[in-house]
C-alpha cells in the first residue's frame, strides 16, 4: 500500500512539474494535473490538499536533496581548504547542474525555477525563503570568510547574481552549447568551472 501511495504522489509530482515548466503556474489547473498522471482529484487532495501545497512539494522534491549536497559539499571545502574561495562556489553551483542533467525531470524543473523567477508567487516565494533561505545564509557566511573587506549588501547583490547566472547556466539556453563528441558531464564540469571562476572574480571585484 505505502508503495501504491509513493508512485501515485511521485506520478502527480512529474506531471505538475511537466505543466507548471510548460504552462506556469496561474495557467496550470489540477484538472490538466491529474489528467496528465492519471488519477483522480482525490489523490490530489489526500497527497497534497491543495495546488499551493503541490506547487511547493514540486520543489521540495528536488531542491531539499540538492540543498543537503551544497551543504554536505561546503562542509568539506570549509575544512580542507578553509579561505578559500573557489572550492565554495564549486559546493553552490555543481550539485545544481547536475541536478539540471537528471535525466528523469531535471530540464522541466529547470523551467519551473525560472517560472518562479518570473511569475509573481507569494506563497511560493515565501515557502522557499522559509525552507532554504538557510543555505542561502551559509554561503554567504563562508564567502565572507573568504573575501576580506566585502560588505553585506555587497555580499547579498553578488550572490543573487550568481544564483541568477546559475540557472541560466542550468538552462543550457546560452552561447556556448554542448559539442558533439562531448558528454553531459563533461560538459557540465566546464560549464561549473568557467562559472566559478567568473563568479570568483566577481565576488573579488575591488576588495
Amino acid at each position: 500500500m505505502t508503495t501504491h501511495h509513493f508512485s501515485t504522489k511521485d506520478r502527480i509530482l512529474s506531471a505538475a512539474e511537466a505543466l507548471f515548466a510548460r504552462q506556469g503556474f496561474a495557467a496550470t489547473s489540477l484538472r490538466q494535473v491529474t489528467s496528465r498522471a492519471d488519477v483522480n482529484i482525490a489523490a490530489v487532495n489526500y497527497h497534497f490538499g491543495s495546488k499551493e501545497n503541490l506547487v511547493n512539494e514540486v520543489f521540495r522534491r528536488r531542491m531539499d536533496q540538492m540543498s543537503e549536497e551544497r551543504l554536505a559539499a561546503l562542509k568539506v571545502a570549509c575544512c580542507e581548504r578553509p579561505g578559500e574561495l573557489e572550492p565554495v562556489l564549486a559546493a553552490f553551483v555543481e550539485p545544481a547542474l547536475a541536478m539540471a542533467q537528471d535525466r528523469h525531470g531535471g530540464a522541466d524543473f529547470v523551467r519551473v525555477i525560472a517560472r518562479a523567477y518570473a511569475e509573481s508567487n507569494e506563497g511560493l516565494r515565501k515557502f522557499l525563503s522559509d525552507r532554504y533561505g538557510h543555505v542561502l545564509r551559509e554561503f554567504a557566511k563562508a564567502i565572507a570568510g573568504c573575501v576580506e573587506g566585502l560588505g553585506k549588501e555587497d555580499l547579498y547583490w553578488r550572490l543573487d547574481f550568481l544564483a541568477g547566472a546559475l540557472v541560466y547556466a542550468m538552462s543550457d539556453f546560452g552561447l556556448i552549447k554542448r559539442p558533439s563528441g562531448t558528454s553531459e558531464s563533461s560538459h557540465r564540469q566546464r560549464a561549473a568551472a568557467a562559472l566559478i571562476r567568473f563568479a570568483s572574480a566577481g565576488f573579488k571585484a575591488n576588495n
